[in-house]
């Protein structure tokens, strides 16, 4: 754990379409060192990223697109008929995103709150718990996820819900958190000024 550190380390996370980006974000606005493990994903399966070769090797040369990254919406349609392949995918990139989310979190400013923004933090066990102090969940109702997800991304309804059914239940990552924005029926400066009231608690500030 993170404890002795000055300030506390904080894991993110969400179910798709939750909102947990609009959170982060308002976390950086408020002085957060973001480490984005989807951004190092996208980053580590682009042209010339550290993953592309592994999976190249291990899945074959058409699950790399014509610029040479990892076709995406190939592999999502293999994870998701193959629980095999999703796991050969996951154990290229996830010691990757590792290293290099340690990389990026070293980065931070001394006394400066460092945000692991992981979407399947709960979904890991222990990898990601180990590296924070609380953790964050941004929840809402799973219909308010299909809906701002097919409306923001173009998918079918099917193709939403068979990623929702690769996440963790609903339940579990509420179990697992220590904080919970309920990100649904609000405004977006409602939700900033409950990011706001845990920004304080996490600096030992007063409201």
């Amino acid at each position: 754990m993170a404890g002795l550190d000055v300030n506390p380390i904080i894991g993110l996370t969400g179910g798709i379409g939750s909102g947990k980006s609009t959170v982060s974000q308002m976390l950086v606005d408020l002085g957060a060192h973001l480490v984005d493990t989807d951004a190092i994903s996208r980053a580590l399966t682009a042209p010339g990223g550290h993953a592309i070769e592994p999976i190249r090797q291990t899945f074959g040369a058409d699950l790399i697109d014509a610029q040479g990254a990892m076709d995406r919406t190939r592999m999502r349609s293999l994870a998701f008929a193959d629980p095999l392949a999703l796991q050969k995918l996951e154990a290229i990139l996830h010691p990757l995103i590792g290293r290099q989310a340690d990389l990026q979190a070293a980065q931070a400013a001394p006394g400066q709150i460092i945000v692991y923004d992981v979407p399947l933090l709960v979904e890991s066990g222990d990898r990601w718990r180990n590296k924070v102090d609380h953790i964050l969940v941004v929840d809402c109702e799973p219909e308010t996820q299909i809906t701002r997800v097919m409306a923001r991304s173009g998918w079918p309804r099917e193709a939403v819900e068979k990623v929702l059914a690769q996440q963790a239940q609903r339940q579990i990552r509420l179990a697992a958190a220590d904080h919970v924005l309920f990100n649904q029926g609000i405004t977006l400066d409602q939700l900033r000024a409950e990011v706001k009231k845990l920004w304080r608690l996490w600096n030992n500030q007063t409201p």
